[in-house]
């Protein structure tokens, strides 16, 4: 049988999926037993005070960027710890970035906070003038989330879009939280290699997803099929892979064809992994959200 390639190693746990389904049904149907509220059951599902709950621990989690921010800010003083970056600092609210690195040749990388990538929000960016590398770092905290479908919307439906419209390069894509290589998101490069693990204070995290976009803006008269960024233009990437035990053959390249249907910008979204194509599109209409 010829081995199934996907655009990111990882999948979604389905009996994870399936218990949390489970388990809000759970929730829908049984929540008034629970606590002291002092309703019956008809008044406790009329009052709203479900629904509220609901809302509230939902807007609590969408709003939450500490562990988010906590993480990466780990991560990138582990780098500079063992000497793959110079420095890194938050680059505050009033950026549209969040993190600044330098490199140890002096080169600037911006760093975009991102959540799992299907969302609106993942087609707000704009590249700093002064960064020499401009990276995407997708932080995904939901376990119940699909990850393929997810970088592929991301990628293919987004990013795209917005790289060929408002002509944003994008350097590379990192894909990489603590949820990966846990019981709710089994890394495969962990496999049979647990000691690829790599411990940074509280989290034993996994050699990262990345994947290295386009060099140039895609056009379709001049420019129509850019090839990937190599993995040393890009040394932020390179420092990441390097410090977290990448293996190239684990390494994405992500090709954007641009070309014209009619009136319509159309383009080919391709990602290919160790030489092999895992994933492309048919050429489709750029649709900015």
């Amino acid at each position: 049988m010829a081995k199934k390639y996907e655009e990111i190693p990882c999948q979604r746990d389905n009996e994870l999926r399936k218990k949390i389904v489970e388990f809000a049904e759970v929730l829908k149907t049984e929540s008034h037993i629970l606590g002291s509220h002092g309703l019956d059951e008809n008044e406790f599902y009329q009052s709203g005070l479900f629904r509220g709950t609901i809302e509230r621990i939902r807007g609590q989690f969408s709003a939450a960027m500490a562990e988010k921010r906590g993480f990466v800010a780990l991560m990138l003083g582990y780098l500079q710890d063992q000497g793959f970056i110079s420095e890194w600092q938050s680059a505050g609210e009033n950026n549209r970035h969040d993190y600044t690195v330098t490199m140890l040749d002096g080169r600037l990388t911006a760093i975009e906070l991102k959540g799992c990538l299907d969302g609106n929000n993942t087609n707000i960016f704009e590249r700093p003038p002064h960064a020499d590398e401009f990276v995407i770092w997708s932080v995904c905290s939901n376990a119940g989330a699909d990850p393929r479908h997810n970088v592929w919307s991301g990628i293919h439906t987004r990013l795209s879009a917005e790289i060929i419209s408002r002509e944003q390069r994008v350097d590379g894509l990192v894909v990489w939280d603590w949820l990966c290589g846990t019981i709710g998101r089994p890394c495969p490069k962990l496999a049979g290699a647990s000691e690829r693990a790599v411990t940074v204070g509280q989290y034993e995290v996994t050699p990262p997803c990345i994947y290295m976009m386009p060099s140039t803006i895609p056009s379709p008269r001049n420019n129509p099929s850019p090839v990937p960024q190599p993995l040393d233009g890009v040394k932020f990437l390179r420092a990441l892979h390097d410090c977290f035990g990448g293996r190239d053959e684990e390494l994405h390249e992500v090709q954007f064809t641009v070309g014209h249907d009619g009136n319509e910008t159309v383009r080919t979204t391709e990602i290919r992994r160790g030489g092999n194509v895992v994933r492309r599109s048919d050429p489709t209409p750029i649709r900015r959200s």
